[in-house]
């Protein structure tokens, strides 16, 4: 993270708010699943009439449609936050699908239909720093959400990347035992255009070198689940079953595509598996067992404050009862940001972090084929 921040892996929580595939149907049916998620494009998702009094319009430009986040947590979370905060805003809501030329064109529309703010979320940070240049020239001020772009932006709302690779590293090299000392691990990157990809791979490494042996190591295009599947399978082909003591992975649907490769291989027990963002179906898989740990970040406070600072900015106030961290990114040394606390989930902690934060209810987690689980990790009696 190219930042400067007091909140790291300690926040409370109360303070918070960052191969061998085998061609078994049931396998290519899981991993169908896995890149389920909203609709791709621009869409109007008015959250009022613009033309009432202080209204203006913002627009939300979203990364892709393979990481299950973007349509059911951030943009239904920033929609309300902007209804509250401005009745009279409009909000514009655009999918890229992972292309940055499709992004860029989704930044000129929005321009074009009079967005007053742009919130951010970049494909590929430095290709999209034109765009940025572009609607800064047009005074249109931008909110890099989640990622930070490069070029003018005016605020920030994410998390330390660093620190949620370092809090990965921990947990797998705690669910390692023994093997924590020379072990051999996978490491499952995210796309190599994202920086919070490097950030999470430097914060891993910081932990991981000179304790175990990365025998492999990928990028993940996109971060779409297939290609996490399709390199985890060639893994486990290259090494062996019974080589891999451990999966770091740098998000949950990656993590997702890494099960089922090792599921559809064979490979039992599964080895510990790491993850971020606390999407349902990671939820459910730690539960289950099946992936040990995720990273979870409250989608509410990050959205909560990119609305914010999306309608100050609009308004044409200043960020500093908002925003009280800094970053950099190469253009400007004193990017206003609010970086969110962080908190490992893993099946001994759910009842007391996502559950009780009001994330997911117990109903929600605890189907019936995890009755059993369910039991066992205090989540029904």
């Amino acid at each position: 993270m190219r930042g400067r921040s007091g909140l790291g892996a300690g926040a409370p929580w109360t303070r918070g708010r960052t191969a061998r595939a085998l061609a078994a149907t049931t396998a290519a049916a899981s991993l169908a699943a896995l890149t389920a998620c909203g609709a791709a494009g621009e869409a109007g998702g008015g959250t009022g009439d613009a033309s009432g009094e202080g209204g203006f319009t913002i627009g939300l430009l979203l990364p892709d449609v393979h990481t299950a986040r973007w349509a059911t947590a951030d943009k239904p979370l920033i929609q309300a936050k902007v209804k509250e905060l401005c009745p009279g805003c409009t909000l514009l809501h655009a999918y890229a699908s992972a292309d940055v030329a499709t992004q860029q064109q989704q930044i000129e529309s929005m321009i074009a239909k009079g967005a007053k703010v742009l919130i951010l979320d970049p494909v590929d940070d430095k290709a999209l720093r034109s765009s940025v240049a572009r609607a800064r020239d047009a005074n249109v001020p931008v909110v890099s959400y989640d990622r930070l772009a490069d070029g003018p932006v005016s605020a920030y709302s994410s998390y330390d990347s660093e620190e949620i690779g370092r809090i990965q590293a921990q947990e797998l090299l705690k669910a390692m035992g023994p093997k924590a000392r020379g072990g051999e691990i996978v490491m499952m990157n995210g796309d190599p255009t994202d920086p919070n990809t490097r950030d999470l791979r430097k914060g891993a490494l910081s932990v991981l070198e000179g304790k175990v042996k990365i025998a492999k190591s990928y990028y993940t295009g996109g971060w779409i689940p297939e290609n996490a599947f399709r390199n985890m399978s060639a893994a486990i082909a290259e090494l062996g079953p019974d080589r891999i003591d451990g999966v770091l992975s740098a998000n949950d649907g990656l993590a997702g595509g890494i099960v089922t490769a090792l599921k559809a291989a064979g490979v039992k027990p599964l080895p510990p598996v790491t993850g971020q963002d606390a999407d349902l179906s990671a939820v459910r898989r730690v539960v289950k067992g099946e992936q040990y740990v995720t990273v979870y970040k409250s989608f509410e406070a990050e959205a909560e404050a990119a609305a914010r600072m999306a309608v100050a900015l609009g308004r044409g106030e200043k960020l500093d009862d908002i925003a009280k961290d800094r970053v950099s990114n190469g253009t400007n040394d004193d990017i206003p940001a609010v970086l969110g606390p962080l908190v490992a989930v893993t099946a001994a902690n759910v009842k007391d972090t996502v559950v009780k934060s009001g994330l997911y209810s117990v109903g929600q987690i605890c189907t019936p084929a995890l009755e059993a689980a369910c039991r066992k990790a205090g989540l029904t009696g």
